[in-house]
């Protein structure tokens, strides 16, 4: 549900589903003050008694649709998809969780603590991955310093590639700040991502080219670039700080070159 539909895990909290425990479990099973567990109310299984109600025709009508002969195919594409990336990363990044014969389930998680170790983080591939034109990947988890990579079903063999090539460059782009190509703060990575205003704006004091940091790759052009309405912002100081008003958006993002944790 979460893949295929962008839903939440548990489409909203366990409420969602159904909850199996065995017999020996049932004291210990927290009730709810709405739908209580033999009787008792003593606490809330999930936030809502009833759960995420429309999330359920959803999952009904894609099970209907599909059949049994559907549902298998799904979940083998979707694992063959993750294989697929898994295969063609694996001489490039760290690729977690493989079984004996090197293959993994429907995720790709790739560990990237080794690169951390050097200066670059998993946000800053995630954030180069836009300039790419792809979301990034869900960063730290389950794997902290990790990317973990879901293709899904739904996605084909062109789309999977565009991915694989754009993981790829990136680690091409990696290398070359290890190797001193690139400055080790001023680089593709560290400033990514890029917005159409800082890639058209008249100087250029960089190492690399206006090309390089917004099309990377030709298929860009072909597919249509999407860029980003801001760059690189401080994302531990938008957690840890509210903002109830809406001043002047200036003030909370920024294409200023070398932006660091500390602004």
């Amino acid at each position: 549900m979460h893949k295929t539909f962008s839903i939440p895990h548990g489409g909203g909290g366990p409420g969602v589903g159904s909850i199996g425990f065995k017999k020996h479990l049932k004291p210990f099973v927290p009730g709810h003050s709405v739908v209580p567990v033999d009787g008792r109310s003593n606490g809330a299984v999930s936030g809502s008694p009833y759960g995420n109600a429309g999330v359920l025709p959803i999952a009904y009508s894609y099970i209907k649709m599909s059949g049994k002969t559907g549902l298998l195919k799904t979940a083998q594409q979707a694992i063959l998809n993750a294989n697929y990336i898994a295969t063609r990363l694996a001489g490039h990044y760290n690729v977690k969780y493989k079984s004996d014969n090197g293959r993994v389930a429907h995720e790709v998680i790739l560990d990237c603590n080794n690169l951390k170790e050097q200066g670059i983080s998993e946000e800053d591939i995630a954030k180069r991955l836009i300039d790419y034109g792809f979301h990034g990947p869900t960063m730290s988890w389950p794997v902290v310093g990790g990317l973990m990579i879901e293709p899904t079903e739904s996605e084909d063999i062109i789309e999977l590639d565009r991915f694989c090539e754009a993981m790829i460059s990136i680690r091409q782009e990696i290398q070359d700040i290890l190797d001193g190509k690139q400055d080790k703060k001023i680089n593709l990575l560290k400033l990514a991502p890029f917005t159409l205003q800082h890639v058209t704006q008249e100087e250029w004091p960089y190492g690399f080219t206006r090309q390089q940091a917004a099309w990377p790759k030709p298929w860009l052009k072909e597919i249509g670039k999407v860029f980003p309405y801001v760059g690189r912002i401080d994302n531990v100081y938008g957690d840890r700080n509210l903002v109830c008003s809406c001043p002047p958006m200036s003030e909370f993002f920024t294409t200023e070159p070398g932006m660091t944790d500390d602004k």
